[in-house]
């Protein structure tokens, strides 16, 4: 089995997933996602007919983020006609599963060259999406009563309840996500792999992330009222199922308390990402000097009802893959869907909080589903050089109870 090299990784900035607010809302996700498809090629001078597959991630795959957004997106860059391409959804953990799609397309020996990366318009999801989240389906509650399953942030109050971790740590890390997410622009560390984004008219729509808060304190936080203490509350249907109730169905007993609002949960923000994965002798034949390379991928499922526990056995799972063990891994990277979500993380697995998200995390730059893990992989990619360590592990919830997660090497 071959190598699967990561050759170079890039992405917007996220802007503010806001109508009104945000710099990119007005720009269409396939212009998002051919930024970030052109500047790979003209970095790395790519043959775009030798682009086997581009392998993309959305996971509001409605409105305007229709129709194979990684295929369109692909011809808007100019690309070969002859790069295919696929869209894919596994909710939040959609741009890891493209990379690790492309990685296994590789070392197989089937390709190349491969694409992935990712995109979400989330300032989109009312306007183009027919006022349906995409996140809260209320017109099909079948699944939801076989499984209790709630929505995400009641997942997450719940979590955190029966975990006995208080609101005071959830807003420490988010404090923490602030502060590191500013050192970290302040100094240049998202440079490398950033890349501006223009209107059409070739006027700039965005060149820095925006939607980090460095003013945050634990006091501001503090102040902030719980986000989703009525939604547990608002009626289903006409029997009046909601989804506190769903989520009785399992825990009767439990009185959940409502700790997570939106200055301890990912924020919701637009952006593209993508990482350009080669085998070693096509790399080499065309003189790129490899960054990286994917040592172990895995997938993991767990309880839907709570559905933001899996990151934590995907760990475990790619761990024994590789045969290492935490000891082995210099720096993490797990999605801050919801404060409550690192907290467990860093936890169960007995982690130094030095080693976890060190440039910050979604709670302070925002969290563009489809895009976001090949974000976290690309930063990874970064630190990793920067640091001049060894291994990094990435990892992110999804819905439905799920977690794909990889380990990457620096070469």
């Amino acid at each position: 089995m071959t190598e699967a090299w990561i050759i170079d990784a890039c992405r917007t900035p996220r802007g503010i997933g806001k109508p009104g607010r945000g710099a990119l809302t007005e720009i269409h996700p396939q212009r998002l996602g051919a930024t970030v498809l052109k500047a790979l090629a003209e970095r790395n001078d790519i043959n775009t007919a030798d682009v086997a597959d581009i392998v993309w991630g959305c996971s509001a795959q409605r409105g305007q983020s229709t129709n194979d957004m990684g295929r369109m997106s692909a011809l808007d860059a100019g690309y070969d006609i002859t790069s295919s391409g696929v869209t894919l959804d596994r909710f939040c953990g959609s741009g890891i599963t493209t990379v690790n799609i492309a990685a296994a397309s590789i070392m197989s020996g089937m390709e190349d060259m491969v694409i992935a990366g990712g995109c979400e318009m989330m300032s989109g999801y009312g306007r183009h999406g027919n006022n349906v989240s995409p996140f809260v389906d209320t017109g099909n509650l079948h699944l939801r009563e076989m499984y209790g399953q709630s929505h995400q942030g009641i997942c997450a109050d719940t979590i955190a309840t029966l975990e006995g971790i208080p609101r005071e740590d959830l807003d420490r890390l988010a404090e923490v996500s602030q502060q590191r997410a500013a050192h970290a622009i302040e100094n240049g560390y998202f440079d490398k792999s950033l890349v501006p984004v223009y209107h059409d008219d070739g006027t700039l729509a965005l060149a820095k992330d925006e939607f980090p808060r460095p003013e945050t304190t634990l006091e501001s936080l503090s102040e902030l009222k719980p986000s989703f203490e009525k939604l547990a509350n608002i009626p289903l249907d006409e029997e009046g199922l909601t989804y506190g109730k769903l989520m009785a169905q399992t825990y009767p007993d439990l009185d959940v308390k409502h700790v997570h609002h939106a200055g301890n949960s990912s924020g919701v923000v637009d952006g593209a990402a993508a990482l350009l994965l080669a085998s070693p002798e096509y790399a080499t034949k065309q003189g790129w000097k490899p960054r990286a390379k994917v040592v172990a991928y895995c997938n993991m499922g767990d309880c839907p009802t709570l559905m933001l526990n899996a990151p934590v056995p995907a760990a475990k799972r790619v761990l024994d893959r590789a045969g290492l063990t935490k000891n082995d891994i210099d720096l993490w990277e797990i999605n801050e869907a919801f404060a409550v979500v690192a907290e467990k993380f860093i936890r169960d697995l007995d982690l130094d909080r030095d080693t976890v998200n060190v440039n910050g995390g979604a709670m302070a730059l925002g969290h563009p589903i489809g895009a976001t893990g090949s974000v976290l992989i690309g930063t990874m990619v970064d630190e990793l050089e920067r640091r001049e360590l060894q291994r990094g592990l990435i990892t992110m919830c999804a819905g439905g109870g799920m977690a794909p997660a990889i380990i990457i090497e620096r070469i």
